[in-house]
């Protein structure tokens, strides 16, 4: 028996556009923002928890690698070279997991900075076309830093140490914990000479420093970063 009720029916050209009556209603959008802001909000802070979860993994995994290796020595260094590599594979997801937070973190922004601040000290918005902007993101998303930015920001701010606590323990094993043999014997791989190995991450630790040290012009919109302190609830009498 065919359903009175099917959702296969096509809707009423009003219905479709019933939210485009909201656009022309003061009260009904001001009804509709706040709802639309909280889950702007919810998502930004669910992205920033997944970033951490990355990060804590990548620091736990860091510290029972580091247990392991020194906790004789009879293990091998190359152990830390994997480490290096578990250590990329987290810096790839926590890029992308960045870039997510990022696109939800700018939208957040560029509501409070054309509505919140305006509303509390009407001086004119920041975009003139904030709303068209804004709707055009909501149907067409796009990431607001690059792969390359991200990954900067992302070395630069974490993994540059923890990348740096495994070199230095590298340095470590096969010089002070493996006094029976040769550094260069210590550093070998099957097939490659502990040299070889050793020039490789000179030149990998190079490349992360001036990975961390790109760009100079940054695509992300600075606010903060790079600016003087400012006044913060200054009274009448201390800014006379």
């Amino acid at each position: 028996m065919p359903d009175d009720h099917s959702t296969d029916e096509p809707l009423e050209r009003e219905d479709e556009e019933i939210a485009a009556e909201i656009a022309g209603d003061a009260e009904s959008l001001l009804d509709a923002l706040p709802h639309y802001y909280r889950g702007e909000i919810t998502q930004t802070t669910t992205a920033q928890d997944r970033i951490d979860q990355t990060t804590n993994w990548a620091i736990t995994v860091l510290a029972a690698l580091l247990s392991v290796v020194f906790s004789s020595p009879d293990m091998p260094a190359y152990l830390l070279l994997v480490g290096m590599v578990i250590l990329a594979v987290f810096l790839s997801f926590e890029v992308r997991r960045y870039r997510f937070y990022d696109l939800y973190r700018s939208r957040v922004r560029f509501f409070q900075e054309n509505v919140f601040a305006n509303a509390l000290d009407p001086q004119g918005v920041e975009h003139a076309r904030w709303r068209e902007e804004l709707g055009e993101d909501l149907r067409y998303p796009t990431f607001k830093v690059s792969l390359l930015e991200a990954l900067s920001r992302r070395v630069r701010r974490i993994y540059a140490l923890l990348f740096a606590v495994l070199g230095v323990s590298w340095v470590a094993k096969v010089t002070l914990f493996t006094p029976e043999a040769r550094w260069t014997e210590a550093a070998e791989l099957p097939g490659i000479p502990g040299t070889v190995v050793a020039g490789i991450l000179a030149l990998f630790f190079l490349a992360l420093v001036v990975l961390a040290k790109w760009p100079g012009s940054r695509e992300a919109k600075g606010e903060i970063h790079g600016e003087e302190p400012g006044e913060w609830k200054e009274t009448d009498e201390e800014g006379a």
